[in-house]
């Protein structure tokens, strides 16, 4: 299994990638996560998988679903295809399906449809769902395809396929990059067609914006997953001893921040055998043979200012994670906290919005979690002179203006869509545009 790096990844961004962690003792039966937005279903499924000696995890929606999946490793999954009032294409659910299949060939993923969905039924399992079931159904039927999509779960031909496969998860879970951003969604896309060569990769972006992650999700679709990659600090002297002999995937940290010697140095004792994923800082900054020889494609991780909605995504993601480590219910947001997670810069990126959020939940009292929660004054433990300290600003103005760039951030400054998001109309919206200068 493949090392995260803390000190690059995020606890889960996959984010992300997952804790190896198995908080639900599940000693017997299967483990189901059900996607289905209707809670009277998904109560009636709960109580019937129960009595059968199942257990269910429920989520309304597919981004609350990848987050299930980036935690977790589920033996099988329920889908529906629709997800939003009105909506009887099932475009929404095939979305959400292509993901899953994509990221783990092996999932078995039973799909849900009305009783007159027989052609989409038959068109889900096409794009890789393993059965469906209809609406209404017998809940000994339901248990008896679930079983049955369980005991036939694809299994790859080649490894080098395998991105879920048993070899290649972790404990609990996959190793995931979660986001619905175009930048991510493009990234996604690059790791699934790089991953399966040879190629060496070199992977860029801002520290703590998940480039572990990225080397790891290179790894699991390698046809060297069936190994743990040897992952090395080339800073560090003493571990250049692991190098050699390496004949599956060897991860490099920071060799930009070698100089022009060492970087030889390096470039002489790389394993023809080995596969590189060099994670750097700066390209550039590597000799013009070293990189040749690292890089065949470049994946670069997006800053999160970069992501959009992202932002909110990880956010209840890391919200969960918390939550569950800690002992704790899950806490919502506010709208301040919402509009503060998507308007902020945060440092270190996507680790420190999960450092953030962490906090939040650990320090929560009141149940939720608003904007002062995740911007804390630090108390000065040591000088023991008293000063005034200045007041927090909780002003309804300037929490009037972060709430607007947000919904414009979000909406890409569509100021119709801003303005039904926010509740106001689009001439109420224009005033207040003004007042605030935006």
């Amino acid at each position: 299994m493949t090392k995260h790096d803390p000190a690059d990844s995020p606890p889960s961004v996959a984010g992300q990638g997952v804790r190896d962690r198995t908080p639900h003792d599940v000693s017997s039966g299967h483990r189901i996560l059900l996607v289905d937005d209707n809670r009277q279903i998904a109560q009636a499924v709960t109580l019937a998988f129960d009595c059968a000696g199942h257990r269910v995890d429920t989520a309304v929606a597919p981004q609350e679903a990848f987050s299930h999946l980036a935690q977790y490793r589920y033996d099988a999954i329920l889908l529906d295809l629709n997800f939003t009032q009105g909506q009887t294409s099932g475009e929404e659910g095939f979305a959400c399906l292509a993901r899953i299949v994509a990221d783990d060939p092996t999932a078995a993923v039973v799909v849900i449809t009305a009783h007159s969905g027989i052609r989409i039924a038959v068109a889900a399992m096409q794009a890789g769902a393993s059965d469906f079931v209809m609406k209404p159904w017998r809940n000994a039927d339901l248990i008896a395809r679930v079983d049955a999509a369980v005991g036939k779960r694809r299994r790859p031909s080649s490894p080098s396929l395998a991105f879920g496969s048993a070899a290649t998860a972790t404990p609990a879970g996959l190793h995931r990059l979660l986001g619905d951003s175009p930048a991510v969604a493009g990234l996604r896309d690059l790791i699934r067609r790089v991953a399966p060569s040879a190629a060496g990769v070199i992977v860029s972006g801002p520290s703590g914006s998940g480039r572990s992650l990225v080397a790891a999700l290179l790894h699991a679709g390698s046809p060297h997953a069936d190994a743990d990659a040897i992952t090395i600090d080339v800073r560090d002297p003493l571990a250049w001893e692991k190098i050699g002999g390496t004949a599956g995937t060897l991860i490099l940290r920071h060799p930009d921040r070698l100089d022009e010697v060492q970087q030889a140095r390096l470039l002489d004792r790389l394993p023809a055998t080995a596969r590189t994923v060099a994670i750097v800082d700066d390209p550039a900054m590597m000799t013009p043979r070293l990189r040749a020889r690292l890089g065949t494609v470049d994946l670069t991780m997006p800053p999160l200012s970069a992501r959009h909605a992202d932002a909110l995504l990880l956010a209840r993601h890391f919200a969960g994670l918390a939550a569950a480590r800690h002992g704790r219910p899950v806490p919502p947001f506010t709208a301040s906290a919402e509009a503060l997670i998507l308007a902020r810069h945060w440092p270190d990126e996507v680790r420190g919005l999960a450092q953030a959020i962490e906090r939040a939940v650990l320090l929560d009292d009141d149940g939720v979690i608003d904007a002062a929660a995740l911007t804390p004054r630090l108390v000065d433990a040591v000088s023991p002179v008293t000063t005034a300290t200045p007041p927090l600003d909780v002003s309804l103005e300037q929490s009037e203006r972060v709430m607007i760039e947000a919904a414009l951030r979000h909406h890409h400054h569509n100021v119709s869509h801003a303005a039904a998001s926010l509740g106001l109309s689009r001439q109420a919206l224009y005033r207040r545009m003004t007042r605030h200068g935006l």
